[in-house]
């Protein structure tokens, strides 16, 4: 069974950096062809995709949004899984989610795990 767990959340100022981490905790292994996804999520809307890439290193993708800002840097291969956020803006305000699953997907629904959440907040 893979748990993932994220850290790295806080309150930043606009224009400031975060670096989010997620690591599994869980008995389970992640399979090299699994992908590792970012998600966010704001009260009222619906979870929103932010970044992917495989649990092996490759194929990172961006959504639109945050391409430029965002990175998924490969530290170490395979742990843990981290999501660089640079020139944060306030409407990046959000709790994010680190997941995984099988499909190369943007869909909340492809992913099979989920962390619990962390909570970035970016003020004016």
């Amino acid at each position: 069974q893979v748990q993932l767990i994220e850290s790295g959340g806080g309150l930043v100022q606009a224009g400031g950096s975060l670096r989010l981490s997620c690591s599994n905790s869980g008995p389970g292994r992640i399979l090299s062809s699994w992908i590792m996804g970012w998600f966010r999520q704001v009260p009222g809307k619906e979870r929103e995709f932010v970044a992917m890439r495989r649990w092996s290193g490759n194929s990172p993708f961006y959504a639109d949004s945050v391409k430029g800002r965002f990175t998924m840097p490969l530290d170490n291969a395979n742990k843990p899984v981290y999501l660089q956020m640079n020139s944060l803006k306030p409407e990046d305000t959000a709790v994010y989610y680190c997941a995984a699953g099988a499909s190369y997907s943007q869909r909340p629904s492809d992913y099979k795990s989920w962390g619990q959440g962390t909570q970035v907040t970016v003020s004016s």
